[in-house]
């Protein structure tokens, strides 16, 4: 019983000789450059970038509130921040999440 290898596209490939082995190997590289380049996109989508990084000064900064203030949001886990070690970072795009899930509309 023969088998059948199909494409992507649902044709079947050619099958392989010692002469079509270059060409086959060439297509397997580029395929695989196209999914290291996929796989690279999506994990670049999933880190912050270290310029979204803040310290606490500069969330404190950015959302306008003292110290304090985001030291006891923070305390009361009422605002998105990570931990290490004994130092806190804000990603600038949660804080502008949470900001305006948390923030009311004012009307004029």
């Amino acid at each position: 019983m023969k088998t059948t290898i199909l494409s992507e596209f649902g044709h079947p490939y050619k099958p392989l000789t010692f002469d079509s082995l270059p060409e086959a190997v060439s297509r397997l590289i580029d395929k695989l450059d196209d999914i290291e380049r996929l796989l690279q996109q999506k994990v670049s989508k999933d880190q912050p970038d270290q310029e979204d990084l803040l310290i606490i000064k500069e969330a404190s900064e950015f959302l306008h509130l003292s110290l304090p203030t985001i030291y006891a949001l923070v305390s009361n886990r009422k605002i998105p921040f990570m931990k290490k070690g004994k130092r806190l970072y804000f990603s600038k795009k949660a804080l502008t999440e949470w900001l305006l899930k948390t923030g009311k509309e004012v009307i004029m």
